[in-house]
This record gives structure tokens, sequence and C-alpha cells, in this order.
């Protein structure tokens, strides 16, 4: 019940965070860009004055569907990002292309959040069987899994997830960062454009936060179900 109230508050945090965030997308918007760049074409831009040859940028369907993906090297944007030539495009656009630019420079940190993808992926199926036994085949996983050992498995599973999640957040934030300072210095933005982008980015960047203090808290909470089970024997 403890995880199931977690849960619901993060999510609504979580919720209300996004709701901010496309709120602010569509404020900025609206404001268009001096430069007359569009995003895709900032994208090549960025990418080419980093001297990256081999990454492609594409649009992609969806709102708010824009990421950098390592193993087949794209930078996909979504439609509004590609077209659009205002702030909140730019800062997209310059954003996943910093994660190209992380990996480029095998950033450390974007290589340890990938290395971790295939774990974070079997943790998942692991606590997906291990709440369905639970809920479903109690009688079953108390004469093959004690309490106690399923208690641990969740611990890991959800250390996993923690560590994922907090991991990700320099991640994102060296991404805004080398963006937001190749946006500058390239005369890509106005002053004033370059305010906007910036707190664009702070609220996407909020996202991850949320997400990561939620499965802190979560992995806190099993952690103390586990002593406490401990202590009642």
């Amino acid at each position: 019940m403890g995880a199931l109230l977690i849960g619901i508050v993060f999510m609504i945090l979580g919720w209300m965070v996004s709701a901010r965030l496309k709120n602010k997308f569509k404020k900025y918007a609206e404001t268009h860009l001096t430069r007359d760049l569009t995003g895709g074409e900032i994208a090549r831009l960025m990418l080419a004055d980093h001297g990256i040859r081999d990454v492609q940028v594409i649009s992609v369907e969806g709102e708010l569907t824009d990421h950098y993906n390592p193993a087949n090297r794209t930078v996909n944007l979504s439609s509004a990002v590609y077209h659009g030539r205002n702030a909140a495009a730019t800062a997209v656009a310059a954003h996943e292309c910093g994660h190209a630019v992380q990996h480029a420079k095998a950033y450390s940190m974007l290589e340890f959040r990938s290395a971790m993808v295939p774990v974070q992926n079997i943790s998942a199926t692991i606590l997906n069987f291990i709440f369905m036994a639970m809920m479903f085949g109690s009688f079953f996983m108390r004469g093959f899994l004690p309490m106690q050992t399923a208690l641990l498995i969740i611990i890991v599973c959800y250390g996993v997830f923690a560590l994922f999640a907090l991991v990700t957040l320099p991640v994102e934030f060296d991404a805004s960062k080398r963006a937001l300072a190749w946006v500058q210095s390239r005369g890509i933005v106005t002053q004033g454009e370059y305010g906007m982008a910036k707190d664009a980015l702070k609220w996407a960047a909020m996202t991850y936060v949320v997400a990561a203090i939620g499965a802190v808290t979560t992995l806190i909470y099993y952690v103390m179900q586990y002593l406490g089970a401990n202590r009642d024997e």
C-alpha cells in the first residue's frame, strides 16, 4: 500500500511537471527565431561544428518524442521541433545534439547509462514476475520464495532503477549545458531567446529530477519494509 501511495504521489508530480513543460514549450514556440532556422537545420549545424559527420538528423512522429539514439546514431526530432523556427525547437534540437556530442567524446556518464540499459530491462522483467506472483500466487510464493528473499530481490531491482535515474541526471544536465553554450557562442539566439531556451530545458530536466526522487523514495520504502520484516522475526 505504501509503494502504491508513493507511485501515485510521484505520478501526480510527474504529470504536473509535464503539463508545465508543455505550457512552456507552447509559449516559447510562439516566438519566431530571429535567425529563422528550423530545429533540423540547427541540429545539423551543431553536429557539423563539432565535427560529427556520421549522425543523421530525422523527423519522428509524436509530441516531446525527441531523443538521440546511440545505437543507430540518429538525432530524432518531433515534427514540431524539426520544422519549428522558435526558441523551444532550438533548445530541444541542440539538447539532443548535446547527447550526440557526449557520444562522440565518450562522455563517461552516458556510456555508463547505456551499459545499464540491458540491466534495467532485466530488472524490470524480474520485478514484474515477482509482483505478479505476489498478487496472484501468494500461496505458491510462500512455499517457493520467502517474503524476505522476495523483498531483497525487489530492493536490488529498485536499486538498479534508482541508480539509472540518478546517472541520467548528469547526462541530461550536461547535454543542456553543451546545447546552451553552443547556441549562445554561435549566435543562434538573441539574449531573450536564450532565456527562453534555458527555461524550456530547465523544465525538461525537472521531469528527470522527479523520476529520480521517485525511484530513490521507492527504494528506501522497500529497504524499510525489509528491515521491518527482519525485526518482526
